[in-house]
């Protein structure tokens, strides 16, 4: 089953291997059990609404954990699968990120001829692009809520080109930029543009845009907001309008760009978009060539032996693995959260077992009294709370695995700050977020019943019975 492949690729062998060991001493422990099994779980029944504030204990801390965890995991897919092996990436010198590149005065036409780099119909695989990050009104803010977003823009000389750099193709139906970059207006019948009116004035030429698919499904989200005779749509698509930069842009392709940076981002003419938001030049140019071999030396290439100009060229998918700032914030968060509620959930597997304690102070003189020895009561406990957690855990690893295939807005940034790129991501929850939620379980379970269980065999069965 597709479900089954997709978690069982995703697990280390160290967290399997934990995991497997856990399970393996809870079974050795269930089966060392001499005391009935139908009595400890007649304990749990009888103290039922106990039992089972403990065990939504366990679903909620272990539910929020795999979801924070899925989220963290949606991210690292996603700089992971952004950009190709055999792409080189060319910065200003100095520049960790895009936004902060400015490659005025570099000489393009030297660049592409530098050997190494591909070519295609005798032209170079070289995209030469304008990175942009732009304040957009929103069409139809909520009430209450922020009346802007930040849109990243990327124009480019030749769209068609570089979607065959970064290795991205359009829907059918779609199609590239035009060497205009603009197209006009169509009238509607009643002698108005085809546009919703709050864009540019009547007459003004579109601007051409290839979409990715998050951003275009953001659109769409904006557009229905507002309009409630035309039915909700998950993306806008060609031919659709929306308004930014004071202008009206219509969509004319929207790239299969799902799992990459790129998903979150509109492509434009470069000639356009720069003297629009005031950044004519390029901020990189990325080349193609034959491998990740190939890309690794013409990186050294550029770095250390190409005089004309200063530049920081990176391997494409390096650059993007490098924004990782943002996860590292977030492992720490859930780290720091992990903590908090792992010990309030050992608080209260304690409470639930100190208080199974106190209101069997006889049986546990009746089991002494039968021959049961102290380790065989400890153990009995021990099970009891295990048990909870185990139960609990299974619970909110189901509950958290719902949010697997969400969609969430971040920004990634490298680690060293700054800069950063806003995207939507696919929340993941893969098979070793739920081996450690349940490990996680398991030994809150453990810490919270040991101590309740080592009190229970310091009863002496006499002073039990009184």
């Amino acid at each position: 089953m597709d479900w089954v492949q997709h978690l069982t690729a995703s697990a280390s062998r160290p967290v399997l291997y934990m995991t497997g060991g856990a399970l393996l001493l809870l079974v050795g422990l269930f089966l060392s059990v001499q005391i009935p099994v139908q009595y400890l779980i007649r304990n749990l029944t009888v103290r039922w609404r106990t039992t089972a504030m403990t065990a939504l204990a366990f679903v909620l801390v272990i539910g929020l954990l795999t979801v924070m965890m899925a989220f963290v995991n949606g991210m690292d897919k996603l700089t992971r699968s952004s950009g190709q092996p055999g792409n080189v990436m060319l910065l200003a010198d100095g520049a960790t990120d895009e936004s902060f590149s400015n490659l005025a005065i570099l000489d393009i036409g030297d660049i592409e001829n530098q050997p190494g780099i591909l070519r295609e119909n005798d032209r170079p695989l070289c995209s030469r692009e304008t990175y942009l990050v732009v304040n957009q009104p929103l069409q139809n803010p909520v009430p209450g809520h922020p009346r802007s977003r930040f849109t990243q823009v990327r124009g480019l000389d030749d769209a068609e080109m570089g979607g065959r750099v970064h290795g991205l193709k359009l829907y059918p139906g779609g199609a590239w930029i035009s060497s205009a970059g603009v197209r006009e207006a169509t009238p509607s019948k009643g002698g108005a543009d085809s546009q919703d009116g709050k864009g540019a004035p009547s007459g003004a030429a579109l601007i051409e845009a290839v979409v990715g698919e998050g951003v275009a499904r953001v659109l769409a989200a904006d557009k229905a907001r507002g309009s409630s005779d035309s039915p909700a749509r998950d993306r806008l698509d060609v031919g659709d309008t929306f308004p930014l930069g004071g202008r009206t842009w219509v969509v004319v392709g929207v790239l299969q760009s799902a799992g990459s940076t790129f998903d979150s981002e509109i492509w434009t003419k470069r000639a356009i978009v720069g003297p629009m938001f005031g950044k004519e030049s390029c901020t990189s140019v990325v080349v193609r060539t034959a491998g990740a071999k190939d890309a690794r030396k013409l990186k050294d290439f550029f770095n250390s032996q190409y005089k004309k100009a200063a530049l920081s060229a990176q391997v494409e998918t390096e650059y993007f693995e490098s924004l990782t700032g943002t996860n590292r914030q977030f492992l720490f968060a859930i780290g720091f959260v992990t903590v908090v509620m792992a010990i309030g959930g050992v608080m209260g597997v304690m409470n639930t077992m100190f208080a199974a304690v106190s209101n069997r102070v006889k049986d546990i003189g009746v089991l002494r009294l039968m021959g049961y020895s102290r380790l065989q009561v400890m153990l009995a406990f021990l099970l009891e709370s295990l048990l909870i957690a185990l139960v609990g855990g299974a619970l909110g690893c189901a509950l958290g695995y719902l949010a697997d295939g969400w969609t969430a807005s971040s920004i990634v940034s490298s680690a060293t700050g700054g800069g950063g790129k806003f995207v939507v991501l696919r929340l993941t929850v893969d098979l070793q977020t739920l081996l450690l939620g349940l490990l996680l379980a398991l030994g809150m379970g453990g810490f919270g019943g040991a101590i309740p269980a080592l009190s229970a065999v310091r009863l002496k069965p006499l002073d039990a019975l009184r």
